[in-house]
C-alpha cells in the first residue's frame, strides 16, 4: 500500500475570520493538530471581513433557535471578552433601531419579542425618549439594544492566525483539488505549490462554492456577490452612537445605517445591489465569467422576478446620491448632501438556492474528508468564534474517521 506523506492533518482554504478562527479553534481542541491555511491574498481579512463596518451585533435579527441567531448572541460576548484580553480595539456603544413610519411599528414590536426569545435585553423607548441617546434623530419610537458593539475584526483575524499556530501561506490561490476519500486531499495552488491534508476546510467566503465543486461536491446554492456601498459622514457629532432602521424581515440586509466605529468615523450604508464580480468593489469591476456563471444560476433570476421592487431601490440608491441622503434622512434629518462623502465598498458573499430563496442562515456542509462554510455573510465576524468551533468539531471528527 502506498504511504501518503501529508503536509498536515486539516488544510483550511480562506484567511478571513472565520476560516483563522477554525484554524484556532481547531489547534485549541485538538493540540498537536498540525493545520496549515491557504489565503490567496497577501494578508488577512482581506474581503468580507476587512470590508464591513465592524459592528459587534447582537443577534437581534435572527429566527430564534438558528445558527445566527444563536451564534450571534454568543459570539457578541466572546468576541468583546478576546478583544479585551488580546488589546484588540473594541467598545460595547449599544445601538438604537428607529421605526420612521407607522407601518413600521409593527415590525418593530416583533423585534423587541425576537430579541426576548434570543435572551438580549431591549429597551422601548417613545419618540421623546430617543433623544436621550442621539439628540438629531427622529422616529416614531424605538429599541435600545445595550449589548452591540464595535471592533477592529481584522486585528481580530490576524491575532486568531497567530495564537492558532497554523502554518499561514499568503498569495497562494488554490486552482485544483484532488480529493480521495480513502486518503485525504491533495491541493495545487497557482504557485505551483501541492499541499496535502487528511481533511480540508472551506472557509473561501465570496468562492466557497467553486471550492466546494472543486472536491467534488455540488453545492445546493450559489454565492451571488451583493455590494455593499458606503459614505463617510463628515460631521460625525451629528450621531453619538449606532442607528438603524426597521429592516425588512424578508430580506437578509439590514438597510442604510449610521455606524460609529472604532476609528470615530460615522460609516453610513451599506446598501446592497448585485455586484459584477465576486470582488466587484465598484461598478467598474466587471470579471465576464463570474458575472455570466453568476447569471447562468437559475436562482437569480427568480430572485430578481420575486424581489425587484427592492432591488430597483437599491440600484436607485447606488446611482443616486440624492436617493442616498433621503433614505439616512428618514432617520436623522438635520443631515444634508454634502455632509456624506464616498467611502469603500464591502462585497457580501450571499448564498441563493436554485428556487430564488436567499439563504437567511449559516450553512455548514459535510462531504467526505471535507467540512464546507457555504453561507457566511453578516453576522458571521461576530459569531466567528462560534463558527470556528463548530467548524472545528466536524473537521475534528473526519480526522478521526482516517
Amino acid at each position: 500500500m502506498q504511504v501518503v506523506a501529508y503536509d498536515g492533518d486539516v488544510l483550511v482554504v480562506g484567511g478571513g475570520i472565520v476560516g483563522l478562527s477554525a484554524a484556532y479553534a481547531i489547534t485549541r481542541a485538538a493540540p498537536g493538530t498540525r493545520v496549515t491555511v491557504l489565503e490567496k491574498e497577501p494578508g488577512p481579512a482581506r474581503h468580507q471581513t476587512g470590508h464591513n463596518s465592524g459592528v459587534i451585533h447582537s443577534g437581534i435579527y435572527y429566527r430564534p433557535g438558528s445558527l445566527k441567531a444563536r451564534y450571534a448572541v454568543r459570539g457578541a460576548a466572546e468576541m468583546t471578552k478576546f478583544c479585551a484580553e488580546y488589546g484588540i480595539p473594541h467598545a460595547v456603544t449599544g445601538k438604537l433601531i428607529v421605526a420612521t413610519d407607522r407601518a413600521e411599528l409593527p415590525r418593530l414590536h416583533a423585534l423587541v419579542q425576537r430579541g426576548r426569545e434570543n435572551g438580549i435585553a431591549v429597551r422601548e423607548l417613545g419618540a421623546s425618549q430617543i433623544a436621550e441617546y442621539e439628540p438629531q434623530v427622529r422616529g416614531l419610537a424605538a429599541i435600545q439594544v445595550a449589548t452591540t458593539g464595535i471592533c477592529d475584526f481584522t486585528a481580530v483575524a490576524a491575532r486568531l492566525g497567530e495564537a492558532s499556530g497554523a502554518e499561514i501561506r499568503y498569495g497562494a490561490r488554490v486552482v485544483r483539488i484532488d480529493r480521495r476519500p480513502e486518503r485525504g486531499v491533495a491541493v495545487l495552488t497557482d504557485r505551483g505549490d501541492v499541499v496535502r491534508a487528511r481533511v480540508l476546510v472551506n472557509c473561501a467566503g465570496l468562492y466557497c462554492d467553486e471550492i466546494a465543486r472543486m472536491t467534488g461536491e455540488e453545492p445546493e446554492a450559489r454565492i451571488v456577490p451583493f455590494r455593499g456601498e458606503y459614505y463617510t459622514l463628515t460631521r460625525p457629532g451629528l450621531v453619538r452612537g449606532l442607528v438603524y432602521p426597521v429592516p425588512d424581515p424578508a430580506f437578509p440586509f439590514l438597510g442604510v445605517h449610521l455606524t460609529r466605529g472604532i476609528d470615530g468615523d460615522v460609516h453610513v450604508g451599506p446598501n446592497a445591489v448585485p455586484a459584477l464580480a465576486r470582488e466587484g468593489y465598484g461598478w467598474g469591476v466587471v470579471r465576464p465569467r463570474e458575472a455570466l456563471a453568476t447569471a447562468a444560476w437559475p436562482g437569480v433570476w427568480r430572485m430578481g422576478r420575486q424581489h425587484w421592487r427592492y432591488g430597483a431601490g437599491e440600484l436607485r440608491r447606488s446611482v443616486s446620491k440624492g436617493a442616498f441622503v433621503d433614505a439616512v434622512r428618514r432617520m436623522l434629518p438635520a443631515v444634508e448632501a454634502e455632509d456624506l462623502t464616498r467611502a469603500g465598498a464591502g462585497v457580501r458573499a450571499q448564498a441563493v438556492l436554485r428556487d430564488g430563496a436567499l439563504v437567511d442562515d449559516f450553512l455548514i456542509q459535510e462531504g467526505p474528508r471535507a467540512v464546507h462554510v457555504l453561507n457566511a455573510p453578516s453576522p458571521a465576524a461576530t459569531a466567528s468564534l462560534p463558527i470556528g468551533r463548530e467548524v472545528a468539531r466536524r473537521a475534528l471528527a473526519a480526522l478521526g474517521d482516517r
